[in-house]
């Protein structure tokens, strides 16, 4: 008996390497990859009988119209993609390498949220996809209920990037029922905040007539005087710059959580993005009331609140460039100083790759042996006793917002 048990041990031993190994189940990226081999428009397994026919035959027509290779991919929402969904576009293309839009469609419960980059063939220029999708007044008016309005809609979106084609009018059918924006769907303090709005804009503007006439008056009776050139310890000129586009920024942000705020039967999810949104936004407001002349604090309003926009419509959080917050969000990672990895924007990287250190946003500086000369410095050489700086205007960390707050009760 004991003899037959051996046997039949040794047996099991000589047998057990022959099964066959379980293959590991293939990451997101390459099953996506592999389905494009065939089909550039992937829906996920998951997904499959779930969405109309309809919706997908409207995806495809927009991508033989695009006027370069889109590839699509649709697919549920899922913690380990939330946290990588934002760079899903650049492994995926690093694993097809043919230039084209890449375009991740992400759902979360009726909630369809998108991530896309646009890469182009070398030499070719044109505008920045991101750029495109900040000027496109209806991109945040388009239902996020169905997938085919917000992925049609970036595909044209790219279009206007690729060959500066006009954007065409988003079809009604697209676009927010008219009530959600009528007063029936305004809370009491959004009336209130209207009222006070209209009241602003008629004061300043009798102000402004006011100012004029006086001007005139005052101009006629004067001799015209000889402009001075800027004085060395003037503000850099791109100031005003960015301080218009800090406050056209916090505008559109405000109407993008305000949005969000009137949509009815939000998830879970939707009210943390609220909530974000708000908490950025907030900062952004600060930065501009208390800091209103500085131009750190004006950049920095306008990340917090170029962030909050894309928080509070759905969009994936984008850092800013590092180098200089005012360019294109940094959708690249390059090596700084000390083997840190900082993200740029493309034309940072680019320099970065090429060895050397881009021009980044310059500020005024003190120097000289009495602090008596001023010259403009890279912000990042400053002491990094300004929450901006300390970091990278939310590059370095995530954490701006807190920063701000903090920063407004030490001045206090």
């Amino acid at each position: 008996m004991r003899a037959r048990l051996l046997t039949a041990l040794l047996a099991a031993l000589v047998l057990f390497p022959a099964v066959p190994a379980r293959a590991d189940t293939p990451e997101l990226p390459d099953r996506i990859a592999a389905a494009w081999r065939t089909d550039h428009l992937s829906v996920d397994p998951r997904l499959a009988g779930g969405i109309p026919a309809t919706e997908l035959t409207r995806i495809r027509a927009a991508m033989r119209t695009a006027g370069t290779p889109v590839y699509v991919a649709i697919v549920p929402s899922t913690p380990p993609l939330r946290e990588v969904s934002y760079n899903m576009p650049t492994l995926l293309h690093a694993r097809i390498g043919t230039p084209g839009l890449y375009l991740l469609a992400v759902v979360n419960g009726t909630y369809w949220s998108i991530s896309a980059e646009l890469y182009r063939a070398g030499g070719l220029r044109g505008r920045e996809l991101v750029s495109v999708q900040n000027d496109d007044k209806q991109r945040l008016d388009v239902v996020t209920d169905r997938p085919a309005p917000p992925i049609v809609r970036t595909i044209q979106e790219a279009s206007t990037a690729l060959d500066g084609r006009p954007l065409p009018a988003v079809p009604a059918g697209d676009l927010e029922p008219p009530h959600e924006y009528s007063d029936h769907g305004l809370s009491t303090t959004d009336k209130e905040d209207r009222s006070a709005y209209i009241g602003m804009g008629i004061g300043g503007f009798l102000g402004f007539v006011l100012t004029l006439l006086l001007g005139l008056r005052r101009r006629r009776k004067t001799t015209p005087k000889r402009i001075k050139p800027p004085a060395k310890d003037d503000p850099p000129i791109d100031t005003w710059d960015v301080q218009l586009k800090a406050d056209d920024r916090i505008k559109a942000a405000e109407r993008a959580v305000a949005r969000l705020d009137r949509r009815r039967n939000r998830t879970t999810a939707q009210l943390d993005r609220r909530d974000d949104a708000y908490r950025r936004l907030d900062a952004a407001r600060t930065l501009r009331a208390d800091h209103p002349e500085d131009l750190l604090a004006s950049a920095g309003a306008l990340i917090l609140a170029r962030q909050a926009e894309r928080v509070a419509s759905g969009a994936a959080l984008q850092p800013p460039c590092f180098f200089d917050p005012t360019h294109n969000p940094g959708t690249a990672t390059v090596d700084w100083s000390d083997d840190v990895e900082v993200p740029a924007c493309q034309q940072c990287a680019s320099v970065v790759r090429r060895g050397k250190t881009p021009r980044g946003l310059r500020v005024w500086s003190k120097s000289g042996l009495l602090g008596h000369d001023r010259k403009q410095v890279p912000y990042w050489t400053l002491e990094p006793d300004n929450p901006m700086v300390a970091s990278g205007f939310g590059a370095l960390s995530d954490d701006l917002p807190e920063r701000v707050e903090a920063w407004k009760d030490e001045v206090r």
